[in-house]
């Protein structure tokens, strides 16, 4: 099977059609196809692009076709959680709505809220989202849209259901911090993140004020907060030499491709070993190319295989 592996798509329906037509696919009978290439979405359909529901039936139609795949994000998971009421605090949602938290939620899904919000279109759109599996374990390659963690994967195996996916309940119990749903989602959708040393901060894409990192899981010779700490270039003079914690450092087997996106990259599309790649190159920024990975059932990735949107 020949693969297409496409990165956060973040609301920009403009870039995923450009892409999808240069990568030969067609537009018929309401969705993009193509006669010998299968697409898959890492995650993160919504949220900062100007064309929410626009994306997210584009992305609907091609999977409901049989044309793509895809995987949840954590926006995907964050609507999701948006939009459930909490089972457990009356008059509360998953993930709150009111207060410093809930303004820097509303922020961060104002797009997609913009577009859905009280309309018959969010409901359908949180029921699509649920269908979307955490990761997927093809024949030939990986995909998940943050990190592929065996042991928090493995955490969630027996609550999931048919094909990896969540339900209510499960999302319920991922939005409570300190329980093991929670630590796997937020690895599996966001990361492994670090507090950093004493001292250490760096700013994010969003120009906040970071005192932890997501840390770069696939790299097992990254044991140092400098060489592990996925900041914005130039930041790494501000980390230090000591190690990471024992925990963080995940390590990837190598036996077979891994595709992810989340990371927010910049630059040439390049891979990150011969077996590990992010398609992830901030096309949710106006200016920036959504990006996808041409698979072809090679055993070891190609740097050549990537092809962008612009």
């Amino acid at each position: 099977m020949n693969y297409d592996i496409i990165g956060d798509v973040h609301g920009q329906a403009g870039k995923l059609r450009a892409l999808l037509h240069k990568l030969g696919y067609q537009e018929h009978l309401s969705a993009w196809q193509h006669p010998d290439r299968t697409a898959i979405f890492v995650g993160d359909i919504i949220d900062r692009g100007p064309h929410q529901l626009e994306t997210v039936d584009m992305v609907r139609q091609m999977v409901d076709g049989g044309h793509a795949l895809a995987v949840m994000g954590n926006h995907e998971f964050n609507a999701i959680a948006w939009y459930l009421k909490d089972p457990v605090q009356e008059g509360e949602y998953l993930r709150p709505h009111r207060g410093d938290i809930g303004e820097k939620n509303r922020r961060q899904h104002a797009a997609f809220l913009a577009e859905a919000e009280d309309k018959p279109a969010h409901r359908e759109a949180i029921d699509w989202f649920l269908t979307l599996p955490l990761w997927l374990e093809l024949p030939e390659l990986r995909v998940v849209h943050a990190c592929w963690h065996p042991r928090h994967m493995a955490d969630l195996a027996a609550a999931l259901g048919p094909g990896n996916r969540l339900n209510e309940a499960l999302v319920a119990a991922a939005s409570r911090k300190g329980t093991a749903e929670y630590r796997a989602i937020e690895a599996l959708l966001k990361g492994i993140e670090v507090r950093l040393p004493p001292g250490s901060s760096f700013r994010d894409k969003d120009g906040i004020e970071r005192h932890s990192a997501r840390i770069r899981w696939w790299n097992s010779a990254a044991t140092t907060y400098r060489q592990a700490a996925c900041v914005p270039p130039g930041h790494e003079t501000h980390l230090t030499d000591n190690e990471i914690p024992i925990e963080a450092r995940v390590g990837y087997a190598n036996d077979k491709p891994v595709l992810f996106g989340h990371y927010w990259l910049n630059g040439q599309p390049e891979v990150q070993s011969p077996y590990v790649a992010c398609v992830d190159y901030s096309a949710g920024k106006r200016d920036e190319p959504l990006v996808a990975y041409c698979f072809d059932g090679e055993p070891e990735l190609d740097a050549s295989k990537f092809v962008t949107s612009h």
